[in-house]
């Protein structure tokens, strides 16, 4: 195994390890049976699975790809083999899935990777290796232009540039257009140097949106950048609950107690390992999806 990485349907993780000897992903074949039924339980959507397979060999459908070789950690945090599917095999399960009820997984399936989000989530897999920012520059707002611009280049015409246009969300206005570039300078300015100074400055940073589009997965990043520079630590995204983050962003605009918690406990000295910086793009983008 060489990286691990998750995709979400309808707030189900769908695990996939990458297979370096034959350049492909293998997806959990349990992840996928508790997405498509909406189940919560492993073991009964273990049974369904074992259930299903024999069906499917008896009505002479072959998952000819099934593999054991891959382990995924089980709920009792332990590692285990487990079958997992190749993308073809997963295609062949979901068009004969009892009922047609794999049909909307299907679509979500083949169509994912091909979305702005999916493309630039390929990119941001390969921002660790690109050594883009300097070390001087980490925590600037050139940085976080930088990040965007590598994760958005290609996709859309505003990627890497600071935003003209005053911009909300929900009901969250972000900083007007007409003081966003002396608000930059001044957040650019802030220190970085404690836990506390770094968050402070993530909040900020997030409040301010200078991007049309894009910013909580590029801030993100940015903010991990920060913290390996000056804590030489980062944030393992993967145990900060969706919900629990995106209400805590909303109310950092006037308390940032909750945000701070969740990213203090969230914290790891891990800031080498690949798969930390996998999985953290990987719940970054799902922080984004609509539920």
């Amino acid at each position: 195994m060489s990286k691990l990485s998750f995709r979400f349907y309808k707030d189900h993780e769908v695990r996939a390890i990458w297979d370096e000897e034959h350049s492909k992903w293998w997806f959990s074949a349990i992840d996928i049976i508790r997405a498509i039924n909406n189940e919560a339980d492993y073991t009964k959507a273990g049974n369904y699975w074992r259930w299903l397979k024999k069906k499917l060999f008896n009505d002479g459908v072959q998952l000819v790809s099934v593999t054991h070789e891959f382990k995924f950690e089980a709920p009792d945090g332990k590692k285990r083999a487990a079958d997992a599917l190749d993308y073809e095999c997963v295609q062949i399960l979901s068009k004969n899935y009892p009922n047609n009820k794999a049909n909307d997984f299907l679509d979500w399936f083949t169509y994912s990777d091909n979305t702005i989000d999916g493309r630039s989530k390929k990119k941001a897999y390969t921002f660790i290796e690109s050594h883009l920012v300097a070390d001087e520059d980490i925590g600037t707002v050139k940085a976080l232009q930088q990040i965007h611009a590598y994760i958005f280049g290609g996709l859309y015409d505003f990627a890497g540039k600071i935003r003209t246009k005053t911009i909300s969300k929900g009901n969250t206005l972000f900083c007007l257009a007409e003081y966003l570039t002396q608000n930059l300078k001044t957040i650019e300015l802030m220190p970085e140097n404690t836990f506390d100074e770094i968050v402070d400055k993530y909040v900020e940073m997030n409040i301010a949106h200078p991007f049309m589009e894009g910013n909580g997965r590029s801030t993100r990043i940015w903010l991990d950048l920060i913290f390996k520079k000056r804590l030489g630590m980062c944030v393992d995204w993967s145990k900060i609950n969706k919900n629990d983050y995106l209400n805590a962003m909303i109310e950092s605009h006037l308390d940032s107690r909750n945000i701070r918690s969740l990213l203090r406990k969230a914290l790891t000295d891990r800031i080498y390992d690949r798969e930390i910086f996998m999985k953290g793009i990987d719940y970054s983008y799902y922080y984004e999806q609509e539920n």
